[in-house]
């Protein structure tokens, strides 16, 4: 990976374009390869090698059930798109995000602000927006399981790198650190979230009951 390019994995690529990834994880990626043309170009071969593959596969017999599932899942859908569209005030969004609401602002502590997005689930990974003011940082902590932040404005760092506009970062429970904004603006990034950010240190327990994403 280039230290100066830090892009998805080339496993959590193949997952992304097999269709393998957890939604909110799926977002993310997506919101990342919207800053990476090459990268989803290639993801996009990915998937048509994958559909040629299904191409060739033998069919299999459909289950009885399977004509009044579609239909019944039709009509959901169809209700769906006479709805409202959601309320989203963020236009600066790349394009996967656009479309999803956005819940209010939320304190996570000095100069930190954090945002539900309200779309795709997985148990308990969901996604949110991040916004740090410049100079401030987030808690030092590690993650109850898989994190995946990208970039969308400023920038940041951790203890060993740097993440710029388009960047992706993978962590996940053997990840311990403390990004700080390194950017002239403030920073906001969309993270998909395995279950909670665990504090670290004796502070950080102390605090953990009020920190909460």
């Amino acid at each position: 990976m280039n230290a100066l390019r830090h892009t998805v994995s080339d496993e959590r690529l193949l997952a992304y374009a097999a269709g393998g990834l957890s939604p909110p994880e799926a977002v993310v990626v997506a919101a990342h390869l919207s800053f990476r043309s090459e990268t989803a170009a290639f993801a996009r071969r990915l998937q048509a090698v994958g559909g040629r593959f299904l191409d060739d596969m033998e069919p299999e017999p459909m289950s009885g059930s399977a004509l009044a599932a579609v239909l019944a899942r039709t009509e959901v859908d169809a209700g769906a798109a006479l709805a409202p569209p959601p309320l989203n005030d963020m236009p600066q969004l790349p394009e996967p995000l656009r479309r999803l609401p956005l819940g209010p602002c939320r304190w996570m502590g000095p100069g930190v602000r954090v945002r539900d997005v309200h779309g795709p689930r997985a148990g308990n990974c969901r996604v949110i927006l991040l916004e740090i003011q410049p100079g401030r940082a987030t808690p030092k902590h590690t993650h109850g399981g898989v994190e995946l932040t990208c970039v969308l404005a400023g920038a940041y760092a951790t203890e060993t790198e740097r993440f710029d506009v388009g960047d992706l970062e993978e962590a996940d429970s053997q990840t311990v650190h403390q990004p700080r904004v390194v950017s002239n603006e403030p920073c906001l990034c969309v993270a998909a979230l395995d279950g909670q950010i665990l504090l670290d240190g004796w502070l950080g327990k102390l605090l953990q009951p009020f920190v909460r994403l």
